[in-house]
């Protein structure tokens, strides 16, 4: 495999869980931030997950001060043109992405792999952006990265088949179990996972149940480790938001319409955990 140097874009929980994975694997990682404060923060996000690994003992302090000396962090998108794979992870928008796929394309040597994280836009719409559509992929890692063992890879149609034996052979060196999906709203994963959360919130909406006893409900009935609301908050609303709008307009199915106080709860800025309140306080 030719993938050595990672190059990861977005501060955000994603961003720096699969800059932790990738690192955890023997990769040398770049973290990307715009501003020094989030380079910052992302740095500190690392040293204390790693340093909550070896309180619990699941990591020797030396193995975790190894880990933490592959990754730097940089707010020039120039300083990633030694990188073999570049990841982004930056909000779900479509032209926010395509705009730094241009960018990328610019500054990263022209073998590079430039990779999305996204769970639902197109992969084909961001690979030609570029010069070199046969070396873009979708990688996409699930949240927490470093805990969730799927990766779903999506070639869009220009994806040339030793990209994807790369994408698959960095996966697998990073200890997750890889699926082929075709570029497509959703993948596989949210098309059929945010049907679920959505319809939990019409629920919630109508009254058939309380927040609590729906998450419940789906935890014992199910056997699913969070409930539907839960989930929703851990993800984030806006995202989710995003994924769901996303879905409805490739496919028109009602179930993918989001539901109404969904859309009412982003527009009140209550996202979840990330904004300290969703549908559970920051408390939960």
């Amino acid at each position: 495999m030719g993938v050595k140097r990672i190059g990861v874009v977005g501060s955000g929980i994603m961003g720096a869980g699969i800059a932790e994975v990738a690192a955890r694997c023997g990769f040398e990682v770049v973290l990307r931030s715009r501003t020094s404060a989030g380079a910052d923060a992302m740095l500190a996000g690392l040293d204390a997950s790693l340093a909550r690994q070896v309180k619990k003992g699941r990591m020797e302090e030396p193995v975790a001060a190894e880990i933490r000396e592959r990754v730097s962090a940089v707010t020039d998108l120039a300083e990633l043109a030694a990188c073999d794979l570049v990841l982004e992870s930056v909000v779900e928008d479509l032209a926010v992405k395509q705009e730094l796929f241009g960018e990328l394309d610019r500054v990263c040597a022209p073998g590079a792999i430039l990779a999305t994280n996204t769970s639902t836009l197109p992969v084909i719409e961001l690979a030609m952006m570029t010069q070199r559509p046969d070396r873009v992929c979708g990688i996409h890692f699930f949240n927490p990265a470093p805990a969730m063992s799927l990766v779903e890879v999506v070639p869009a149609i220009t994806t040339s088949e030793d990209t994807l034996d790369d994408v698959r052979a960095f996966v697998a060196a990073c200890g997750k179990t890889a699926v082929t999906v075709r570029d497509q709203a959703g993948f596989v994963v949210n098309a059929l996972l945010f049907p679920y959360l959505n319809n939990a919130v019409k629920l919630f909406d109508a009254g058939v149940a309380t927040r609590d006893d729906i998450d419940t409900a789906m935890k014992g009935g199910c056997n699913f480790p969070m409930g539907p609301l839960e989930l929703l908050d851990l993800v984030g609303l806006d995202t989710s938001l995003a994924i769901l709008d996303a879905l409805y307009a490739e496919f028109r199915d009602p179930n993918f319409a989001p539901a109404p106080l969904l859309r009412r709860m982003v527009a009140a800025g209550r996202l979840g955990r990330k904004s300290g309140g969703g549908f559970y306080d920051s408390a939960r």
